[in-house]
Parts: C-alpha cells; sequence; structure tokens
C-alpha cells in the first residue's frame, strides 16, 4: 500500500481552486522579479524528475528554467528511458523516484496513469497534461488575463473556439473558479466531459460565473473580452484527423471572427499553432494576440506552483 505522507498533488484545476489569487499574486511577483534581473532561489536544493511520454517545447523548457531559477534541479525523464518502457509498474517507479527526488511533474497519455503515479508517490506529482486536464498551462493563462485585465475577471467574458479537450476542461474550472464568464463553442460530438462541465458550474455558482457551450463560434465571439482557440488535432487524436478537419470547419478564429469580439479584446493559443487551421498568421501575429505573452507565462506560473508544492528546506527560507 502507498504510503502516507500529507503531501500536495496538483492533478486537477480543482486541486487548486481555492488557491488561484495568491498563486497568480505570487507569479506576478516572480515575474516582476524576473524582469528586474532579481531572481531568488527560493527553493535551494530542491530536485524535480520529469517524466515525459509526449513531447514539448513550452512545458520542457519552462520546469526546468523554473527548477534552476528556484535553485533547484530538473531531471527529463522520457518514457523510453525508464524502466516502464520495459513492463515496469507505474507503483514501482513512483516509489523508487520518491527517494530520489522532491516532486515529480509527469506528462502523460492517460489520467488513469497520472492518478496511479501520485497514488504511489510519497512526494508530490504535478499534472504536466494527460488526456483529462492542463492544470499548467490554465495557470499560465489566468495570469495573461489577470494582467492585461488589471487583477479583475469579474465583469469580463472568455470566448473558447474549438476542441472540448483537455484545455477547455481546466479552463472550464479554472474559469469558474476566479469567476470569470466563458462561453465555448465547440462542434457536435466533440463537447466537453459532462462531469467536468458539471464540477466546473459547481464552481460557478459559489463564483457567480457564467459557464456556456454554444455550436455558433459567431455567438461564442460576440463582445469577448478575450477568444480562445487550440489545435484540432491533438497528441493522440492523429488518427481521427480527416474527421476532425471536417468538423472544425468554420471554427477558424480569423479577422472576420475576431472582429466580433470587443475592440480591446486579444487572443490566446496554448501552442504549437497548425498556422492556417484553427487561427490564421494574421491573427497570430498581429498586435491582439497574446499568445507570447501567454506562453512566456507559463514559467511564471510554474515556478509559483513548485513553490506552493515544495516546502523550503529546512533551515532555508523560502519565498513569500
Amino acid at each position: 500500500m502507498p504510503r502516507t505522507s500529507g503531501k500536495r498533488d496538483l492533478l486537477s484545476v480543482t486541486d487548486i481552486a481555492a488557491d488561484l489569487g495568491p498563486l497568480l499574486a505570487r507569479a506576478t511577483r516572480l515575474k516582476a522579479e524576473r524582469h528586474r534581473g532579481a531572481v531568488r532561489a527560493t527553493r535551494p536544493g530542491r530536485n524535480l524528475a520529469m517524466i515525459f511520454e509526449k513531447p514539448s517545447t513550452r512545458t520542457r523548457t519552462s520546469f526546468e528554467v523554473a527548477m534552476t531559477d528556484l535553485g533547484g534541479h530538473a531531471l527529463y525523464l522520457s518514457s523510453k528511458d525508464l524502466q516502464l518502457g520495459r513492463g515496469e509498474t507505474i507503483a514501482d517507479t513512483a516509489r523508487v523516484l520518491s527517494r530520489f527526488v522532491d516532486a515529480i511533474c509527469y506528462r502523460a497519455f492517460r489520467h488513469a496513469d497520472m492518478v496511479e503515479l501520485a497514488r504511489w508517490a510519497t512526494v508530490p506529482v504535478v499534472n504536466a497534461l494527460d488526456d483529462l486536464e492542463h492544470p499548467c498551462q490554465i495557470v499560465a493563462d489566468l495570469l495573461t488575463m489577470h494582467q492585461r485585465w488589471k487583477g479583475r475577471f469579474r465583469g469580463h467574458r472568455l470566448a473558447w473556439v474549438g476542441d472540448g479537450n483537455n484545455v477547455l476542461h481546466s479552463l472550464l474550472l479554472g474559469s469558474a473558479a476566479v469567476g470569470l464568464d466563458l462561453t465555448a463553442a465547440v462542434p457536435i460530438g466533440y463537447d466537453p466531459r459532462p462531469d467536468v462541465l458539471g464540477a466546473a458550474r459547481a464552481l460557478a455558482e459559489k463564483s457567480k460565473a457564467t459557464i456556456e457551450v454554444v455550436r455558433d463560434p459567431r455567438e461564442a465571439v460576440r463582445d469577448a473580452d478575450a477568444v480562445y482557440t487550440d489545435v484540432w488535432v491533438s497528441m493522440g487524436d492523429e488518427a481521427d484527423r480527416e474527421a476532425r478537419e471536417a468538423a472544425f470547419r468554420g471554427y477558424q478564429v480569423n479577422d472576420d471572427l475576431l472582429a466580433r469580439a470587443r475592440p480591446a479584446a486579444f487572443v490566446l493559443h496554448d501552442l504549437p499553432a497548425h498556422r492556417g487551421q484553427e487561427i490564421t498568421d494574421s491573427v497570430l501575429d498581429g498586435p491582439r494576440s497574446a499568445a507570447w505573452d501567454q506562453a512566456e507565462n507559463r514559467l511564471h506560473a510554474q515556478k509559483a506552483i513548485l513553490e506552493r508544492l515544495l516546502p523550503p528546506a529546512r533551515g532555508r527560507r523560502g519565498g513569500d
């Protein structure tokens, strides 16, 4: 049986829903410090194991740099390099790594494997993406909107255009937790999971936010303060490429669609982008794109998350 250690995991946005305000405030301070060249090693000597079953640019780089900034070390572990690839169980891997490192981040194909790793690990486990959620991405997304809207979510509305995927799942939960209205336009057959939508609406009742799912992208984008899109074919969905591309025609974020949003509205994309499919070059590279700030904010969000899950080493004083 797994040991009880009192550790905290981040498997879902619901794990940090009550902490999002302080997390965003801390990430904002960490970003300002880094831009001033005043990086502080608040978690010296801490080690992070990073198990990646899927390739990554932003997630891997941001976690590695985050740990370096915090004074620790990140160890990249491809699933092909581990004994997992030769049949070792997730439970055994979790128990061994827990003896070596202070936390584990896991980029997985299956959420069930994420839960299994967290069950057996005696150190914090961070979901760096799976087929159900992408919580670290959404902390960075909320940080981007938080800064653009000067710390206020209430009274703003976010439009999602695209797939009811893992990113939307976490975005629904995160938006509901902070009181941000969200309207998602998704094609028939690609809705977000009912249990996630139900959990988001339960959070929205407490925060007085509105969560809606519609079919027409024009309806979702009309008078929106921000517009978010993602790839039509995610990793693991390649076999359904043709069907997906057919279903998502008409869900492209282009200049005509963006014209329906408010004049000050900006565009979000978690990247990588398939230019010419879900988004056009003119929008992604244009003055209303916040995608590059959003990508940078992965670093600052990750640092705040790691600080929150990793207590300072004994005898050392950590950050606020």
